[in-house]
């Protein structure tokens, strides 16, 4: 593809998924791929956009997740393994972890949006939230009705419907996730979510406890 075609193809992607969950355009999704934890989140610049992390920056094995909120497997993996590996390796001090969103679609970017705007401390919460729910959210068809579905997961948060309304309203910050994404994904080869950076070694895939607990035992 001629340099010219893969820039417009990029701008009509960024268009399609930074429409706003007000103005409820009808796009189509964003196909860049085949396809329980109230507690403080540290904030780390990346440019415009922060990395949200948990754990102590100091320890042996770095780990850096891509994942997206519409996305099954990440849905598993948060459900049934997530808990288990922040009780026995973040908050141990073993891993030090990093969560980075991928956009497939226009909904995963209003979900990221309404857990980046209730905060740094309540962010892993409502993430819980998104995924526990993904199946009932994530699948209406009516952009109108998942943007109802999350604005009441971001007032179990503590956001009031005139912050969450400011929250999916805000195009400029829209545009900046999409340009942050782009550029971690690039960088960082991403072509499945979810996927895992440990120690800089990228793996792919749904993982058991059992599973991310043996590359973290490699890793140390």
């Amino acid at each position: 593809m001629r340099r010219d075609q893969t820039e417009t193809t990029m701008i009509t992607r960024r268009k399609a998924l930074t429409h706003t969950a007000t103005g409820l355009v009808l796009a189509g999704l964003c196909n860049f791929l085949p396809a329980g934890l109230i507690g403080a989140a540290n904030a780390q610049e990346a440019g415009a956009i922060e990395d949200v992390t948990l754990g102590d920056a100091d320890a042996p094995v770095k780990i850096v997740e891509y994942a997206s909120y519409t996305c099954p497997h990440c849905a598993s993996f948060h459900n049934d393994t997530f808990e288990a590996f922040k009780r026995d390796y973040i908050d141990t001090g073993k891993v030090h972890f990093t969560y980075r969103e991928v956009y497939f679609d226009r909904y995963g970017l209003w979900a990221s949006m309404i857990a980046r705007c209730a905060g740094p401390d309540r962010y892993f919460g409502v993430s819980d939230l998104l995924y526990s729910t993904q199946s009932d959210w994530a699948r209406q068809g009516d952009p109108a009705d998942v943007a109802a579905s999350l604005k009441r997961i971001g007032a179990q948060a503590g956001l009031s419907s005139e912050e969450a309304d400011a929250c999916l309203q805000d195009a400029e910050k829209a545009q900046a996730l999409v340009n942050w994404y782009e550029e971690n994904v690039a960088a960082d080869n991403i072509r499945s979510t979810p996927s895992f950076l440990v120690n800089g070694a990228l793996h792919a895939g749904n993982m058991s406890l059992e599973q991310i607990a043996s590359l973290v035992e490699e890793a140390s």
